[in-house]
């Protein structure tokens, strides 16, 4: 593990949340500088191809060493749990939008012709909306609310849509999908359920039937936090139920006592009952939507820009079986100064489950101050989401899991990230370093693999940040990853932290970020560049994906 270079020695807690909260460098608490975690690889000098001895090649579930280390299966992750390529030719009919009177021109606003050709789509139960190759600009907003409507372009190089408004955005986004959440009353758990379970127990489960969407949540009791060691941080949740888990109903055998719910994805955590662990069935989630081949902006004036909060390209909420493909962000007509591509934030999915976003690129944002601004990549409260392939630069934090409890199995995979810096306020010259992060509340079994990572990615305890973010993530993996930059992984329990080319990294911390996450996380296989060896396999998720559909534990 490399030592943070001196020229960071003198900086205090401030820096090591990047730049996130505002703060300038301040006097150190604490050492700064770890002593080296022990590199678990065996024979550090050997080249060609290692193995992580977590990773053995007969690898299964569950897997753990002698001090209870294991690796969580990654494999679920994506569109119809990562067993189908995304779709090429969604069914329905093609809607273009010049049919409906959308201007390729730019010469006058599109955003009612445009949607209308999404409506058209929706009544007929699904379709393309086409936007041919020209320049669309949009002075409203979009919404998607019927399953099966894919937006599209001839490209992002041809089909280009610009939004021009800003004033009363703040915490929506220009262009949404969105489903509509409702819940049916909860079913207790009988018994705690397992990590690593896919079979829960429940006294009565005749209001469920296979194919049921459900989640699987509980309390954030005062329990619950004493036992993280959160009991003055994680305030603002005590006594709120969360929806944890968003799973899907496989099978029910009535014939027990009690009666036992198989689901799709094993669970990540324990649900206790203590905690009033509880399944609730789910309705409302949109299926089978997309934005894709598309470039989309929506910069404007700089201080338009900065006089609103958390402005999205994109949104998804409620979704299931969705994705994005191939979006690219590009400057926008608007921008002063020029060049800006978003005014603050990119793509948000919240709410939701399955959904990959693809071989998409985000930058430039003109908002990357306080108060969620200039999160390139969002996820909320969402299980199972794959980001692939996908490049942000120049936000203020390009990738990130945000607020609150019920983040897991989330998957970014050959992803790019640069630029990440915060700025104080609108006039602020230069703004601190940010990072790429779990920013809030305990995001379980996550990981970030193949990066490119040219700024940071960090995964810590915010404490008091945030309203009370806290342990930020727990079990999560840090795999195969490079770049110039840094990576800091202070999980609570165990993170891992393997294979590293050229990324500063530290796992230990005395004071602030670092406060009750011993022990330290695992880093195995680092440097792996200067020894000559590759890491095998090169994706955990892509290997871990491939062993369950050998092992016939296929979903779809």
């Amino acid at each position: 593990m490399r030592r943070l270079p001196l020229g960071l020695a003198g900086l205090g807690p401030c820096w090591l949340l990047l730049g996130l909260l505002g703060c300038r460098p301040g006097p150190v608490d604490a050492p700064l500088v770890p002593d080296a975690a022990p590199d678990l690889a065996g024979a550090p000098d050997a080249g060609g191809p290692v193995r992580s001895s977590l990773y053995p090649a007969d690898w299964t579930p569950g897997l753990r060493d002698p001090e209870g280390r294991s690796l969580p299966d990654f494999s679920y992750a994506g569109y119809r749990n990562g067993e189908q390529e995304l779709p090429t030719a969604p069914p329905g009919a093609t809607f273009s939008v010049l049919a409906y009177g959308a201007d390729p021109t730019a010469g006058k606003d599109s955003t009612a012709a445009i949607q209308a050709a999404i409506d058209a789509a929706g009544a007929a139960g699904g379709g393309v909306v086409l936007l041919p190759a020209g320049t669309y600009r949009c002075d409203g907003v979009l919404a998607v609310e019927r399953s099966g409507v894919v937006v599209r372009g001839a490209g992002p190089q041809a089909s280009r849509v610009y939004f021009t408004r800003a004033q009363g955005l703040s915490y929506a986004a220009h262009l949404t999908l969105r489903g509509k959440l409702v819940a049916a009353p909860p079913l207790a758990l009988v018994t705690d359920g397992a990590a690593g379970a896919k079979v829960v127990e429940v006294a009565d489960a005749s209001s469920l039937s296979p194919g049921d969407d459900v989640s699987l949540g509980w309390t954030i009791s005062p329990e619950f936090i004493a036992e993280h060691a959160m009991t003055d941080v994680w305030t603002a949740f005590i006594g709120k139920w969360k929806p944890i888990f968003r799973r899907r109903v496989l099978w029910i055998d009535r014939a027990t006592t009690p009666q036992r719910v198989t689901l799709d994805v094993p669970l990540r955590y324990p649900a206790k009952r203590r905690d009033q662990a509880a399944l609730q069935r789910e309705t409302g989630y949109l299926t089978g939507c997309a934005v894709e081949q598309l470039a989309l902006a929506n910069a404007v004036g700089w201080a338009a820009a900065w006089g609103q909060n958390q402005v999205h390209l994109l949104a998804l909420s409620a979704v299931k079986d969705c994705w994005v493909q191939g979006v690219r962000s590009f400057p926008s007509p608007l921008s002063a100064p020029a060049g800006y591509h978003l005014q603050s934030s990119g793509i948000l999915v919240k709410d939701s489950k399955r959904v990959t976003i693809s071989d998409c690129t985000l930058q430039k944002a003109q908002n990357r101050g306080d108060n969620g601004n200039g999160y390139l990549f969002e996820i909320s409260t969402s299980n199972e989401i794959l980001t692939r392939d996908c490049t942000a630069a120049d936000g203020r934090h390009n990738f990130i899991q945000n607020w609150d409890f019920g983040a897991t199995g989330l998957v970014w995979s050959g992803c790019k990230s640069s630029g990440s810096r915060a700025f104080a306020d609108s006039a602020d010259p230069t703004g601190l370093a940010a990072a790429s992060e779990y920013h809030h509340s305990l995001a379980m079994a996550c990981l970030v693999e193949q990066t490119e990572i040219g700024d940071a990615w960090q995964a810590l305890n915010r404490l008091y940040f945030s309203s009370g973010a806290g342990h930020t993530a727990t079990q999560s993996v840090f795999w195969n990853n490079r770049g110039g930059g840094r990576l800091l992984s202070m999980q609570y329990g165990w993170g891992y932290v393997i294979g590293t080319a050229g990324l500063t990294v530290l796992t230990e911390l005395g004071g602030l970020s670092g406060q009750g996450t011993a022990p330290a996380d695992l880093v195995e296989l680092s440097d792996l560049e200067q020894r000559g060896q590759t890491l095998t396999p090169a994706s955990l998720y892509d290997d871990q994906r491939q062993r369950r559909l050998q092992r016939g534990e296929r979903l779809w």
